[in-house]
């Protein structure tokens, strides 16, 4: 390579290193000014001044309480929630090579709702139960998609497009028998599940948040390390398993941590819709399209719940709504979009 071309290359991996750094020092600034507001809003508004020192254990008691037992939890769900699914969304679409290759298009999502609704409906399980039985389901859907989806059969490798279709077509069945569930269970039952597939982060307390925070904090440093990978399989199987890449457990190992990640936010805040989908694709824009960009997925996932929840509790209306409510607002006509343009190059 000659110099001048070696001397561009360099400059243009700086710049891109550059944005890399800009855009998320900017999605962190955004992500702890939208927890902090999150924090400090509600019947009883808190001060910054109050906000930093019940933060750190030092405030009135009053304010204390209301930050630590009462909004504290909810806001740290939502953030780690958010950071789950836009990561494992991000790592789904990198690994199939396709945007519509989220978790709640592809039916994983769609394994935690119908196993989680019949723990509430069937066995009527709560709180930890129903958590378990959302990590089983999103578990077994996900891995009942990849055995359908191998080309050949078991060891023919996994093929992108099969392995979406075959997830929507689950997701489809799964939502169906959700459905017949709901019309059998008692009016009760059936409010309470109703409101758990919206997505909600309402009434979420320390006894969920924590061992999702501690969860999170496992799996997105280890999905991070996995990602490693990626470049390499994008080149193709044949080409990765060249360049030393033991290929299937290297996607084996992706698809477990984005598995586990969505499992681990759908058993807290039920499926929050859209959040997977359109994560991914806001931070390539943002910072490029590169594996730089996964973290960065993260956050702007916990960014959109953050900010979804705020506007469900406080500007429409006075009654608070499901933080999935906003987000399927948000994501849908994302989806519409992202159909439209895949059906134009289509025809193109």
């Amino acid at each position: 390579m000659s110099a001048p071309a070696l001397a561009a290359l360099q400059t243009t991996r700086a710049r891109s290193r550059r944005r890399v750094g800009l855009v998320g020092a900017v999605l962190a600034a955004a992500v702890v000014l939208a927890f902090l507001t999150t924090v400090s809003l509600g019947e009883y508004p808190i001060g910054p001044g109050d906000l930093l020192t019940s933060l750190v254990g030092a405030g009135p008691a009053r304010v204390e309480f209301v930050v630590t037992r009462l909004r504290l939890p909810r806001a740290l769900a939502g953030l780690a929630v958010g950071a789950a699914l836009g990561l494992a969304g991000a790592l789904f679409q990198r690994l199939l090579r396709n945007p519509l290759a989220s978790p709640d298009v592809i039916g994983v999502g769609a394994g935690a709702s119908a196993a989680a609704v019949t723990a509430l409906t069937v066995f009527g399980l709560s709180g930890f139960g129903v958590s378990a039985a959302a990590v089983v389901g999103a578990a077994g859907t996900a891995a009942l998609i990849v055995v359908l989806a191998q080309r050949g059969g078991s060891g023919g490798g996994l093929h992108g497009v099969r392995f979406v279709l075959i997830g929507v077509g689950i997701g489809s069945a799964l939502l169906a028998v959700v459905s017949w569930l709901m019309t059998t269970a008692s009016l009760t039952t059936a409010q309470q599940t109703l409101l758990w597939l919206t997505g909600s982060l309402n009434g979420v307390t320390w006894a969920a948040t924590t061992p999702l925070l501690v969860t999170v904090a496992v799996l997105v440093p280890l999905a991070l390390v996995a990602a490693r990978a990626l470049p390499r399989l994008e080149l193709g199987d044949e080409a990765a398993a060249a360049l030393g890449l033991p290929v299937e457990r290297a996607r084996l190992a992706l698809l477990a941590a984005g598995v586990l990640l969505v499992a681990a936010a759908v058993a807290v805040a039920g499926p929050v819709s859209f959040v997977a989908l359109v994560s991914g694709p806001v931070a390539a824009r943002l910072a490029g399209p590169d594996r730089a960009s996964l973290p960065h997925a993260a956050l702007v996932g916990a960014l959109l719940v953050l900010v979804a929840d705020l506007i469900a509790r406080h500007l429409l209306g006075d009654i608070p709504l499901p933080v999935g409510v906003v987000t399927g607002v948000v994501g849908a006509p994302y989806l519409l979009w992202l159909l439209a343009r895949s059906r134009t190059r289509g025809a193109t």
